[in-house]
């Protein structure tokens, strides 16, 4: 079984997951701590709960969702795993940084690809990889059938969808890759957003104003 803790992080609000099974395997999902105190928050829950981080993972590559990639991959030692369309977006945050008033280094470390329709596991949980562009061009999902429950990113929010103002993003490709992938998905499912509060697919479906 899977067990999900959610941390909000950096002044953007954005919420930074650590996933992580009875076996205590888990990973960090778009580590988006950015001062000292943030760091120490997330490394003391992942020593209390003994927790083995195998990988950090990104929904996306923007600035909030990965201020703290690069202490993340020097504290754990393990590769980050993303969207090969995430690079440019992930390469351009030291400018981004800059457009936001602050300094931030290229990130240095290793990085392995994650495509549509492969399965990433955690043990004996897996979750399947949906590509769903729009928000920013390499943006994905992880969906865990078993407990019901996707990790969606920037591309859907409670009662709304991510920005598509920003460097390569497109509108109409997120209402149809939330069409065509997210809403497919059985209407209990738990949705966990990369700001704001949880949701379902069902609710979404009948409330979101986007749809």
């Amino acid at each position: 079984m899977l067990h999900i803790h959610i941390f909000r992080f950096n002044p953007f609000s954005e919420n930074t997951y650590v996933l992580f099974n009875d076996q205590k395997n888990g990973v960090i999902i778009d580590p988006g701590n950015w001062n000292e105190k943030e760091n120490e928050i997330l490394e003391n829950f992942i020593e209390e709960k003994e927790i083995s981080i195998k990988n950090i993972l990104l929904t996306h590559a923007h600035i909030d969702h990965v201020l703290g990639l690069q202490w993340a991959f020097d504290t754990y030692k393990v590769a980050v795993k993303m969207h090969e369309e995430e690079k440019d977006i992930l390469d351009r945050n030291p400018m981004s940084a800059r457009n936001y008033g602050f300094d931030f280094k290229p990130f240095v470390g290793d990085i392995e690809l994650l495509n549509e329709g492969e399965k990433y596991f955690i043990d004996e949980d897996s979750f399947e990889i949906f590509h769903v562009p729009g928000h920013s061009p390499g943006s994905i999902a992880f969906y865990n059938e078993a407990q019901k429950f996707v990790i969606s990113g920037d591309a859907l929010f409670q009662g709304s969808i991510g920005r598509t103002d920003l460097y390569r993003g497109n509108h109409e490709q997120l209402l149809e890759s939330i069409r065509t992938k997210l809403f497919t998905l059985p209407e209990e499912t738990e949705v966990y957003s990369g700001h704001g509060n949880a949701t379902q697919i069902g609710f979404e479906k009948k409330h979101n104003p986007f749809f």
